[in-house]
């Protein structure tokens, strides 16, 4: 699948000059990229590529994706925008932005029955998850743009955000997709209803744009040794991106197939969760000015400043 017409550790050419025909030889760099992503949408985007060979991947916890980029192990890593952001910035990682493959797939939610608009949130109080990712600032941002006065605690992960909403009726979490759909669908079967609201499009609403989430981010060295199997990579990853608007059916078939932890199975519940996982693969230049607008919204949980053009890979 990951054949390519070049490799430039390896790639050889011959040529001869004068009156007979030019001839060359290529090499086919047959190098198999390592793949590393955290559970869930981000992990999901890549599962119309991943099936064709399942043991380039690893699926792995989300709050554990940020040390792989010191790591400096696989050749590509998935995860947030502003993980691969800092970490560059401080010289600790010289993986490069490749394309951003999610676009806010976070929400709040909750049982109680006395929250039915948007300014009900007010004076409550909100858990949100990852202090240090992008979601927590961007969802107090979008919350307080859009006239939300609350209070905030923070918890480890999506997933316990998930928990708290499933086991406390009074709770008011932020978590995402697609375990706000596990948690929904199983709240229903208990007769009880959530009620949510996208932070997405409260964030569009004040920005005209949607937030720069996760994305994939490739090493320097294979950048350099394996340019054309990184290309094709790029081109493999966007199709897969693609499918979940082209045939959701089969896209669904592949995500179970694939049996990513914390990503349900029932194909009705994930048909449900997957056009709200906000998965759309954008090329890093092209999405330059909504990540740095994302940025703009906490500078800290980016390192302090917005990306510097060499952090940007492009064909």
């Amino acid at each position: 699948m990951l054949a390519a017409c070049s490799n430039t550790n390896n790639n050889t050419s011959t040529t001869t000059t004068g009156v007979e025909p030019s001839t060359s030889t290529t090499v086919v760099d047959n190098y198999k990229l390592s793949v590393v992503a955290p559970q869930g949408a981000p992990a999901i985007a890549l599962a119309n590529v991943a099936i064709n060979d399942k043991d380039q991947y690893s699926f792995i916890n989300a709050d554990t994706i940020g040390a792989q980029f010191p790591a400096n192990q696989k050749d590509i890593i998935i995860a947030p925008v502003n993980a691969g952001a800092k970490t560059f910035k401080a010289n600790k990682s010289t993986y490069k932005l490749g394309a951003v493959l999610t676009w806010g797939n976070i929400y709040v939610a909750t049982q109680r029955t006395d929250i039915e608009t948007l300014s009900d949130l007010s004076g409550k109080e909100i858990a949100l998850f990852s202090e240090e990712s992008i979601n927590y600032p961007i969802a107090k941002y979008a919350l307080e743009q859009n006239g939300v006065n609350a209070t905030y605690t923070a918890l480890a992960t999506a997933a316990a955000t998930k928990d708290k909403l499933v086991d406390e009726p009074n709770a008011i979490v932020v978590t995402a997709e697609p375990a706000l759909t596990v948690a929904t669908n199983q709240l229903k079967q208990q007769g009880k209803n959530v009620k949510t609201f996208s932070i997405q499009e409260l964030y569009k609403a004040k920005t005209g744009s949607d937030y720069t989430q996760a994305a994939l981010f490739i090493k320097a060295e294979t950048i350099l040794n394996h340019k054309s199997v990184v290309d094709k990579f790029l081109d493999d990853v966007k199709a897969s991106c693609d499918l979940f608007t082209a045939n959701l059916d089969k896209a669904a078939d592949n995500v179970i197939e694939l049996a990513i932890p914390g990503v349900p199975a029932a194909k009705p519940v994930l048909l449900n969760a997957l056009p709200k996982c906000s998965i759309k693969y954008v090329g890093a230049l092209e999405a330059k000015a909504d990540l740095e607008k994302t940025a703009n919204v906490d500078l800290t949980k980016f390192g302090g400043a917005l990306p510097t053009n060499d952090f940007y890979y492009s064909k």
